[in-house]
Formats: structure tokens, sequence, C-alpha cells
């Protein structure tokens, strides 16, 4: 199954053209499910249907679904209280009703993250249309599941449960109940999950699709949204420059809007592969406008990105880690080497990747960014590295 993930700056109409690309995929016989996490149902808006908590079919071979956050959000804690109820009864704790439960920041983002591996899992669909939110939360979701389980594996690292036979006693010597074995099982379910979310993302099917409206906000979101993506090994399929006003308006008080345009739209093909969607002179709505949008299909390209790692030891005695991060400046810039780990930091977005399995063995020789693509050089550690000393 083909997933786009489609994401924008506010305002730029991505739920439009998420919805507008399903459709034209369906048109062509795909079976194709939109999905969508946003509270005021901009995608069903677009659709000219109402989209809610069931997959419903609004076109032939098109089916629009918008989870519910607070109905998942309460049947997590619901379970998650049955499952704690040991703990939570030795600590005193009084249960939460699920009337009484609303959705705190971020369910709605985790809800989406969910659905998506339900609905690649199910494999009832060719294409899996996805309406990310706004570009900032939708990058921070993107990166939620590796950063997940990185948390996991810190706090409950999966090796201790072969000391289960200990716990009974450890937990007499330290005065504390140690943990339960709910709660290791819930981290592994978790890891599992997440996991399988973590898959969908990395798979070589899925694409990023960026939209925006061509002009300096547009440009500098999407200059923004691209580092950002480079940072998890992503770039964008296409560009999709959305409302591209006609050249008949250079006449009138929308020259300055169409001058606008027309720079940034010259800008982005030097970079991107940019998809121009005419502006309708009005909000569209129902599937007759979507079918007017002339929006990009479904190709054969993906957004994943290789970071390879470049053997250099017999000329220079490093071996160098070549990292794509157009659109980087050099004093934005920052890395960090804790252990098998690697902090990179760029203007405000930041990852920690482990080092390939040969980096490890290694210290860290110095960098550079040249061309766009950070490079670092590492070079052997005689103590780790047979044969070099």
């Amino acid at each position: 199954m083909r997933t786009i993930l489609i994401t924008g700056p506010g305002g730029s109409g991505r739920s439009t053209i998420a919805a507008a690309t399903a459709l034209a995929a369906a048109r062509e016989g795909t079976r194709t499910l939109v999905l969508s996490a946003d509270r005021t149902d901009a995608l069903g808006t677009a659709l000219g249907a109402t989209t809610g908590p069931a997959p419903t079919t609004v076109a032939p071979n098109l089916t629009a679904w918008r989870p519910d956050a607070t109905a998942g959000f309460r049947d997590d804690l619901t379970g998650f209280q049955e499952r704690a109820a040991n703990v939570l009864d030795l600590l005193g704790a009084s249960r939460l009703d699920a009337e009484e439960v609303t959705p705190l920041p971020g369910a709605e983002e985790l809800t989406l993250l969910r659905a998506l591996r339900d609905a690649a899992l199910a494999e009832a669909h060719d294409l899996l249309v996805v309406d990310l939110p706004a570009t900032a939360q939708a990058l921070a979701l993107l990166s939620l599941p590796e950063e997940l389980r990185r948390y996991l594996r810190r706090l409950l690292p999966p090796e201790r449960q072969a000391a289960r036979a200990l716990r009974p006693m450890l937990g007499r010597l330290a005065g504390v109940p140690m943990p339960s074995e709910w709660l290791y099982e819930t981290a592994a379910r978790w890891d599992m999950e997440l996991g399988a979310v973590e898959a969908v993302l990395a798979d070589r099917g899925t694409v990023v699709r960026l939209v925006a409206e061509p002009g300096p906000a547009g440009a500098d979101a999407v200059r923004s949204a691209t580092l950002a993506l480079a940072l998890r090994g992503l770039r964008a399929d296409a560009l999709v420059a959305n409302r591209v006003l006609p050249e008949s308006a250079a006449d009138g008080w929308l020259a300055g809007p169409l001058a606008q345009q027309r720079k940034a739209l010259e800008e982005w093909r030097e970079s991107y592969d940019v998809r121009p969607v005419h502006h309708l002179g009005r909000d569209p709505r129902g599937t007759d406008d979507l079918a007017a949008l002339p929006v990009p299909g479904v190709n054969d390209t993906t957004s994943t990105v290789e970071w390879p790692v470049v053997d250099r030891l017999a000329a220079d005695g490093v071996l160098v880690w070549h990292i794509p991060l157009p659109g980087a400046i050099r004093g934005d810039l920052d890395l960090i080497r804790r252990g098998d780990e690697l902090v990179v930091t760029a203007a405000t977005f930041r990852r920690i990747v482990p080092l390939p399995s040969a980096l490890r063995r290694c210290t860290v020789d110095g960098a550079a960014l040249r061309e766009g693509e950070l490079r670092i050089r590492f070079a052997p550690d005689p103590a780790l590295w047979p044969g070099r000393k």
C-alpha cells in the first residue's frame, strides 16, 4: 500500500489538497482511504461530506475517516487504570470515571498515529492519504514514534525482564514495591505498537508531500520544513504550490501578490518538483470543485533519504558519515556524541540517532557542512578496532 502524508503551514489549504488527492486516485479506480484527526473536520468540509469516528464512503473507491481522539483517550486511560489497579490502590489514588476524562494536548496526534497503523495493517485499501496537522505539529508527530520508543527503552530496558524472579526479593530489600509484570508487558506492547507506526512512516512506499501558498511566508515555511524533514532522513516527493493566481491578474490590485508568487515559484523550481494548483476564485467545496484542482497523483518516488557511510580509511584514515541537510546554516548546527548515539541539532530541530555499527568503534574526528550536506569524520579507535594500533 502506498501512503501519502500531506502537510503544510496553517492556512495553506493542505486539507483541501489531501481531499483532492484522494478523490483523484479514487476516480482512477484506486481503493483510497483519506485520514484526518482535525477536530474541525476541515477534510469533510472540502469533501462536502461529514466525516467522523466511523469510516464513511464519500465517493466510489473513496473512504474518509476522522477517528475520535476523546473516545480513544478514554479507552486507553480506562485500560491503564485496570492494569495498574494494585499500584493505584497502594498509592491511595482515586480512579477517574470515563465521563470526566477529556483528551490531553497531543491526544489527536497519538490517535492519528494509531489510526495510521491500523489502516496500514488492515490492507483494505491500496492508497492511504493522510491529512497531517500544520507543519510544526506534523514534524513533531513524525518524530514521535522513534522518540517514545527510545524513552521506553531507557526507562524500562527489555533486558531487565530477565531479572523478574529477583523482583520480590529486591522489593523487600529496598522497602518499596518493584515494578510489577504488567508494567513491563505494557512497555513491550507500546514498543510493538510504536514500532508498527515507525515502520509505516519509514516504508519506502510512504511519501511526504508539502503544500504551501507561494509567497514570502510560504517560502520561509517550506525552507524550515525541508530542513526538519531532512533531519528525519526524509524529503518531500512534491511541493504543491496552492492557490496560484492567474496571469490575467497582473493588471489589477493583485499585481503585487502575483509578482511575489512568480518569485517564489522560480526559487522553488530550482530545488523541488513543483506542482502549481490554480486558484478557483473561491474555497473548494464538494467533489466537483476538488476534481477541478490539478493535484499530483501517486508516483513511484520515495521520501526516504539514505545517510551513507563512506570508507576513506585507505586515503585519509577516516570513515565519513554523509547526512544531507539542505538549507542548514553552519552556525545553527551542533553535534554531541553520547555513547553509541549522536545528537544532531539544526536550527530549532534536534534528533538523537544511533550510530551505524562501524562508527561505534570510532571517535569523532571533525565535521563540515558542504553543499547542503553534513559530513562527519570518524577515526577508528585503536582500542576497539582490530589491527589499527
